[in-house]
């Protein structure tokens, strides 16, 4: 298996686990029944479910408005975009000028 397959399933795993923690919590809370913590839902979407996160909030209208959770999921994607645009251009060897000055 390359490189780019596995990470490629193991993105569609984590987004699909995810948005069915999110939906399973939404259905719970209507239930009321037992939850999905919110710190379970945060580090799967710090792990790499930020979409299947942001796409199960959209869909199923959960955790749209409740604090500090939507700063800290905001906070994730922040994060992860900065370091997919640092990665990519440290792979890109735009970065190198950086590395002599430190």
């Amino acid at each position: 298996m390359s490189t780019t397959t596995a990470l490629i399933s193991f993105a569609a795993l984590i987004n699909t686990l995810s948005f069915g923690l999110f939906w399973f919590d939404k259905r719970a809370a209507r239930a009321g029944r037992w939850r999905v913590s919110e710190q379970t839902l945060l580090t799967i979407a710090f792990l790499g479910g930020s979409p299947g996160a942001m796409a199960a909030r959209h869909i199923f209208r959960h955790k749209t408005r409740k604090e500090p959770f939507r700063t800290r999921l905001a906070l994730i994607i922040v994060f992860q975009v900065a370091a997919a645009v640092i990665g990519t251009l440290a792979l890109q060897g735009h970065l190198d000028a950086l590395a002599n000055v430190f």
